[in-house]
């Protein structure tokens, strides 16, 4: 039955307000169920006002509704009622969202022969009861004004007001009061917004998991440039500036990527059932099927470009349209002084662009960059303008790569390189990032895609915050500095091919040293380290870097001591680059194991003759034997320390530390234990007495350990190190001390998480030394997977001598080393069958 014939059947029936509610519940219910199929067939904008004009008609429906309620069969003309139902916000756009909020303003004249607010507590019943997520505000038409001038949320959610039904005269009045509103306190409104979009940005910042809406290049920044052109000139669209602000090409280009927002916002909240707004990993591939893309990364490389695109065009035209408001005759002076050419001028650290200036060849600007001083900077819109239009001829001259040149051979590069990257001219300038121009890292790990993260590196390199870094890196010569900034820079520039990227990006990097007419040395460097680019950090986080065969293996990929130290910078800045500088990628943790492998690394390749293990001992015993701790000791003492079986106890603390520990150890009577919780969460056991290990790590499980280090010192002791990823709040020391005392009684049961291991998932080698044998494990990452593996490892008798742990967000790649002990190596099956059960 048609729900008109079904409203006015419960009406004439005298029908419940529960009934009517019931009835448009249903009714909503089966249009949301077709949402699916509508977006099949109608996607973007297009989905969005389709989707818009059928919740008015429901609205109007529900108006109508109460109006013959309270009518009755008296019921005047609509337009006679002086109320006015109004949409607002991303409604009021036409732009809604199939989750997000119905703002909605009922605007209304106190007319004495009606009873304007019973009908609107009515109507907000109704809606309500029927299951719309409404926002909503009421007030008198005389109140607008004065509403709009208390906050400027309301005063911008005003500005896009739209006439869904109800009176025409109360709209009309309403609108009066509107633009009235519209014309006041322009310039205070405007830069408000600008602000208030400030922070938002640094708050939802560029990402591989982008924030459609709040984001840089989102839907609010397509928004506010709407704001300032609706304040200043009166517009419904800014499309109506189209030919006077900016061409028909620049707003096609800006209207194609705004499209595919809609689309994917559409999407998301199609798929999750929510107001979702960020494009995370695991919609990916549902919105990538759902909008018929053809690889999730042409998906990601799509909305990435596209929040590119809005952010240059905001950008840009906002600032063309305040610049009235922002000009201050009092400044002319200052800029005069300070021009660096005609129309372009440096203010403190800000360079600026008229927007009359026409745009200069791409020589003339990089010859403005490279004769300016040498300092970071920052950067005008219509600056910003000037490198977004400017000419690039194609192939690159021998004057702009000498240009090129000089300009990277300046220590401060980050801000010009982030000015090519927003202008859209980064792989124009540098062809190597042409395959990775927005190209999205599913790896979870990365924050940017492959082209800002080249860009991050950079800057990390130019902030270095590491003192012992810091110093390596200021000791070098012009020469190796310009060489490393290179090698920052196209890293990655091999990624987005099939064939490994170190490789891809070996060759791509010979061909820019070429145009920049490196020798061969550098070039064979350049070469080399970005062929190996990720090896310091895959051995430093994965290997154990105390193992000569592990270091004279890396020294063999790497060359030289200079190479060393190059590609220890390069790590650092790779790094860092991650998350960008003041980011969290770059641990305390693993500052600590890169600077061992370097300073291990380091050692070997000052050495021509090769440094055994046992050489490598005798010359930390050595350093032990020479300090006055340990000379004040008994000989009975002196003798024990020294008769530590492990080399690596020798190789991974240092001498201080190392007589430190023996003196603990000799006053262990059953147990003890340190804790610090500096930068880094760290608990230090000495037990003479069995430690329940597995309950320990089960119960902690939740604090991420990155690495446990065991070893047997003398006089029965055995000596645990377990450090965390981060430190803790201190109120839970009291815990964590509570937990590892518990861990000393061995009735404790093991609450061990479930966890998937397989077979496959297991290496052994039982020929890694004498004495040990080593177990890798390579799985999923789990919360609970190392207490699970040590509980397992105690069943089978098996004496770990050291753990090390390494987990991203996906994937964990942890090693043991274990003693060659009770027949093991002869029955590996059972660590097998016992850790995969």
């Amino acid at each position: 039955m048609d729900i008109l014939l079904q409203i006015e059947d419960i009406i004439e029936k005298n029908g419940s307000d529960f009934e009517l509610s019931k009835l448009f519940k249903q009714y909503i219910k089966e249009y949301k169920d077709s949402l699916h199929q509508l977006f099949e067939k109608n996607q973007g904008k297009d989905f969005l006002v389709r989707h818009t004009r059928q919740l008015d008609s429901i609205i109007e429906l529900m108006y109508k509704t109460v109006l013959r309620r309270t009518f009755g069969n008296y019921l005047p003309m609509r337009s006679s009622i002086p109320i006015a139902i109004v949409a607002l916000g991303s409604y009021g756009r036409e732009q809604l969202c199939v989750h997000s909020d119905i703002d909605l303003l009922i605007v209304y004249e106190d007319v004495h022969g009606y009873n304007s607010e019973l009908i609107i507590e009515k109507l907000f019943y109704l809606a309500l009861d029927a299951g719309l997520k409404l926002g909503h505000r009421v007030h008198e038409v005389q109140d607008l004004f004065k509403a709009s001038n208390e906050d400027i949320t309301i005063r911008t959610a005003l500005m896009e007001a739209r006439f869904i039904c109800g009176s025409t005269f109360t709209w009309h009045a309403a609108s009066r009061a509107l633009h009235s509103m519209r014309l006041y306190n322009q310039k205070e409104y405007i830069l408000n917004k600008i602000e208030e979009a400030q922070e938002r940005r640094k708050k939802f910042s560029i990402s591989m998991e982008p924030n459609i809406k709040e984001g840089v290049g989102g839907l609010r920044d397509a928004q506010l440039i709407f704001w300032v052109a609706k304040t200043i000139y009166g517009v419904e669209s800014i499309k109506e500036l189209s030919g006077e602000l900016f061409t028909e090409e620049e707003y096609k280009e800006y209207r194609i990527a705004l499209e595919l927002l809609f689309r994917v916002r559409s999407a998301l909240h199609l798929i999750t059932g929510k107001q979702e707004d960020t494009l995370r990993l695991e919609h990916i591939p549902q919105v990538t099927k759902l909008l018929g893309f053809t690889t999730q990364k042409k998906l990601s490389s799509k909305v990435l470009e596209a929040g590119w695109r809005i952010n240059n065009f905001t950008q840009i035209f906002v600032k063309k349209m305040v610049r009235s408001f922002v000009y201050d005759t009092k400044n002319i002076a200052a800029f005069r002084v300070q021009r660096l050419q005609k129309g372009i001028y440096e203010r403190d650290g800000r360079l600026f662009a008229s927007y009359n200036l026409t745009p200069r060849p791409i020589n003339e600007l990089l010859e403005l960059l490279v004769n300016l001083e040498d300092k970071d900077y920052k950067y005008d819109a219509g600056f910003l303008n000037q490198f977004t239009y400017t000419h690039i001829p194609h192939p690159l001259t021998q004057k702009t790569y000498t240009l090129i040149k000089r300009l990277l051979k300046k220590e401060h590069i980050y801000s010009f390189l982030k000015l090519f990257y927003d202008a859209g001219i980064l792989h124009e300038l540098f062809p190597n990032f042409k395959k990775v121009l927005h190209l999205p890292q599913f790896d979870g790990y990365h924050h940017f895609p492959v082209d800002l993260h080249s860009v991050k590196c950079i800057e990390a390199l130019e902030n270095i915050r590491e003192p012992f870094i810091k110093k390596l890196y200021d000791e070098m010569d012009e020469k190796d500095k310009f060489l490393l900034k290179i090698i920052v820079l196209f890293h990655d520039s091999g990624k987005g091919r099939k064939q490994d990227h170190s490789e891809v990006g070996a060759k791509l990097i010979a061909q820019f040293t070429k145009k920049m007419q490196l020798d061969g040395d550098a070039t064979s460097r350049a070469i080399n380290l970005v062929k190996h680019h990720i090896l310091m950090s895959s051995v430093a986080f994965k290997d154990n870097i105390h193992n000569e065969k592990t270091l004279y293996k890396f020294m063999s990929n790497v060359g030289d001591e200079k190479n060393l130290k190059l590609l220890y910078v390069l790590t650092y800045a790779d790094i860092n680059g991650v998350d960008g500088v003041g980011g969290h990628t770059y641990t305390t943790f693993s500052s600590k194991l890169l600077h061992e492998l370097y300073i291990n690394a380091l050692e070997i390749a000052q050495n021509t003759e090769r440094i055994t293990d046992a050489k490598k001992r005798t010359i930390i015993e050595k350093r032990v034997k020479n300090l006055p701790e340990f000379k004040e000791q008994t000989k009975l003492l002196q003798n024990k320390i020294l008769s530590i079986v492990s080399n690596l106890f020798f190789f991974k603390n240092s001498p201080k530390d190392i007589v430190k520990i023996a003196l603990q150890a000799k006053q262990t009577d059953k147990y003890s234990y340190n804790i610090t919780n500096d930068q880094t969460l760290s608990i230090e056991i000495f037990r003479k007495i069995p430690l329940n290990v597995g309950y320990l790590l089960s119960t902690l499980a939740h604090l991420n350990v990155v690495s446990m280090e065991i070893f047997t010192l003398f006089d029965g002791v055995k000596y645990f190190k377990i450090d965390f990823m981060h430190n803790v709040d201190p109120t839970i020391l009291e815990d964590i001390t509570a937990v590892i005392e518990d861990a000393f009684d061995m009735t404790k049961e093991v609450k061990l998480r479930d966890v998937e291991i397989k077979k496959e998932d297991i290496t052994i080698d039982c020929e890694h030394s004498l004495t040990d044998a080593e177990i890798n494990i390579h799985t999923k990452n789990q919360i609970g997977l190392l207490a699970y593996v040590m509980h397992k490892f105690e069943q089978l008798g098996i004496n770990i001598v050291t753990a090390k742990i390494h987990s991203s967000k996906f994937k964990v790649r942890d090693s043991f080393l274990m003693e060659k002990q009770n027949n093991i190596c002869n029955n590996i099956n059972k660590i097998y069958d016992l850790l995969t059960k």
